[in-house]
């Protein structure tokens, strides 16, 4: 899916804000034709915005009738519209109630009070006023979400940062911090390779992920001329095999591709680009003297040398090959690798049966991974970090699956997310009878 910044005029191509390009499809003829914009839902997400604002704006500039909240997230405008002329007028949305007026950042809530419509920024603490005068400002008037309905899912996720944030300075204002928990997991040899833990959030970011890949894209560049024998990996069934038969024999059992529903988009299982990258991770690990110095840029540049650093199959090869029993330790320094990596909900989907092959594989030598404790903090890591999101997690731990792992496996790990699933349903409980 080709992702576009939220502000077009921002060349950047490491710019921070995406949100992916519009796409539409035309159906009907005549007087019945009318323009469905297939991922509407995805878009005003990443401009935190209700999908009928965006819908009603495109109505109003283009004079034609919408409907504002379809059951079958099915959004249509009548008559006929291209997706470049459509993505032009979303401009014009975000021009008027997204960007700060002050900072021209996208990061503002709309507050409504006195019948005046406020863009209050995260980024700069302005307050800015929205033209009252605009068509589509009546239409937010009129349509103010009900009191004491649920928070957007991002200011849920914010407030609850927060919360958790200010009890943490509480505890270690009290000399009751976490150091022993930190000490437990992050003082291995793992963190002694990779640095202090100090710099875990530094080194995991996507903000210094983007900014090496930038770095590292001037010296590729440089060296573009390229012969395809140069990097061409054989894919021949025997030299698969062949590459295979050198790995140790638990890398061997725990990168599994199989999988019920894996081969829907017909990227294929078993002998492919993906056992390739495997094969590439195993090898710079073995080379390195630890899977903790294969370094994330080098692994982008390969997967995306192999035509895979947009598949969700990628991920599920990348949680099995760069993580192991140090996983804890492990998921802040490559976040910015798998942020990068993950777009949709089914990559979310693949990370989370990922670690769940992850664990099973590791969890026979180091039993205390599959201890709820190590669940629930692996899980709070990946929330945190922003690589699941409320919605697909709840929803992986409502049923157990044999998907990626047996189906017995699958249900002691959901049980061991018991704590980490209830917190969630609890803070969302409790933020709606702040509401109220």
């Amino acid at each position: 899916m080709a992702l576009v910044n939220v502000r077009r005029d921002v060349s950047d191509a490491f710019y921070r804000y995406k949100m992916e390009r519009l796409q539409t499809k035309i159906e009907g003829k005549g007087n019945g034709i009318k323009t469905v914009i297939v991922n509407l839902s995805s878009v005003a997400a990443s401009l935190a915005r209700p999908g009928s604002y965006v819908i009603k704006y495109f109505g109003f500039e283009l004079g034609a009738q919408t409907n504002i909240d379809p059951a079958d997230d099915r959004w249509i405008i009548n008559g006929a519209h291209d997706a470049p002329k459509l993505q032009d007028y979303l401009d014009g949305f975000i021009n008027k109630f997204v960007l700060c007026k002050k900072c021209k950042n996208p990061e503002t809530d709309v507050v409504i009070k006195d019948n005046f419509i406020v863009l209050d920024c995260k980024a700069c603490g302005q307050r800015t006023d929205v033209d009252i005068r605009l068509k589509l400002s009546g239409f937010i008037l009129k349509n103010q979400p009900k009191k004491g309905g649920k928070k957007d899912k991002a200011e849920r996720k914010a407030a609850r940062k927060a919360k958790q944030l200010a009890q943490q300075n509480g505890n270690k204002e009290n000399g009751n911090g976490s150091g022993g928990e930190n000490s437990e997991n992050g003082s291995n040899d793992n963190s002694n390779e990779n640095g202090s833990n100090a710099d875990e959030n530094d080194a995991g970011s996507d903000d210094e992920f983007t900014r090496r890949i930038k770095a590292d894209a001037q010296v590729l560049d440089a060296n573009n001329e390229v012969k395809d024998d140069d990097w061409a990996v054989d894919m021949s069934e025997k030299a698969v095999k062949a590459r295979q038969n050198q790995l140790p024999d638990q890398f061997r059992q725990k990168l599994v591709l199989g999988g019920e529903e894996e081969d829907e988009d017909g990227e294929g299982g078993g002998n492919t680009v993906y056992d390739a990258l495997g094969d590439w991770v195993q090898q710079e690990a073995t080379k390195a003297g630890s899977v903790n110095k294969v370094d994330d840029i080098r692994v982008y540049v390969k997967a995306k040398e192999l035509g895979i650093e947009t598949k969700y199959k990628t991920v599920l090869v990348l949680v099995q090959t760069l993580l192991d029993e140090n996983i804890i330790s492990q998921i802040p320094k490559r976040a910015g690798l798998l942020k990068q990596m993950i777009t949709s909900e089914r990559h979310e989907k693949a990370l989370l049966g990922g670690i769940e092959r992850l664990l099973a594989a590791h969890g026979k030598e180091h039993p205390e991974l599959m201890a709820s404790d190590k669940i629930v903090k692996i899980l709070h890591l990946l929330y945190d970090k922003d690589l699941v999101s409320e919605d697909v997690v709840t929803k992986w731990g409502t049923k157990a699956s044999k998907k990626y792992v047996d189906l017995a496996t699958s249900k002691k790990i959901r049980r061991g997310a018991e704590p980490f699933l209830t917190w969630l349903q609890e803070a969302e409980s409790e933020e709606e009878s702040e509401d109220d």
